[in-house]
């Protein structure tokens, strides 16, 4: 099966730090490796409502079909997303929000189907502990195994001022192999065998 990549930008800066590692790692995928990239910041979704438990039907928003259609057409979602205080973006969040309305309407194969693939994020950050990052990789780990997907990690660099990021040596060094490791299936730490 052909891989099938799709990048969602969600970081507040054009070419920012986040989205020049990406790009980076992107760049050591094989040549038949589809990608495609989004903007979140350009396709933009409102706060996200949760109308579960209302009378009248869920609100389709502008570019959801188009964001929900290149999710399932994915074998490996990646979230490019800078450390905002210390988690994801607003643009990263809400769309994960989404996928909240996406397991009910208008499709509730949506998990089914997610099922499998590998959820990745890439993020740069201005401060060095890598461990300041942890609630932005377990909002992944945990999105991941929820919808019973594989979780491929997170590939953090470090840089504030555009283009620093290049210079993070570390972070060079693991993007040039971060796509290739086989992601493993995660589950709840709480969860038993």
């Amino acid at each position: 099966m052909t891989r099938s990549f799709l990048f969602l930008l969600a970081g507040a800066r054009s070419d920012g730090n986040t989205e020049q590692l990406a790009r980076a790692a992107a760049e050591q995928l094989p040549s038949a490796t589809e990608q495609r990239w989004l903007d979140l910041t350009q396709l933009r979704l409102p706060d996200f409502v949760d109308a579960r438990h209302a009378d009248a039907p869920w609100p389709e928003q502008e570019n959801e079909e188009l964001l929900r259609q290149a999710t399932l057409a994915a074998t490996d979602v990646v979230i490019v997303s800078p450390l905002y205080w210390y988690s994801l973006s607003s643009y990263a969040k809400r769309y994960l929000d989404y996928w909240s309305k996406w397991l009910t309407t208008p499709d509730p194969g949506f998990k089914a189907k997610m099922a499998g693939r590998t959820l990745w994020g890439v993020t740069a950050m201005a401060h060095r502990e890598e461990v300041v990052a942890q609630p932005l990789v377990l909002s992944l780990h945990h999105s991941a195994a929820y919808m019973g997907m594989r979780f491929g990690g997170v590939l953090l660099g470090n840089g504030s001022r555009p283009g620093q990021v290049l210079d993070d040596e570390r972070a060079a060094v693991r993007a040039k192999t971060f796509f290739s490791r086989e992601a493993p299936l995660v589950r709840f730490p709480y969860e038993e065998d």
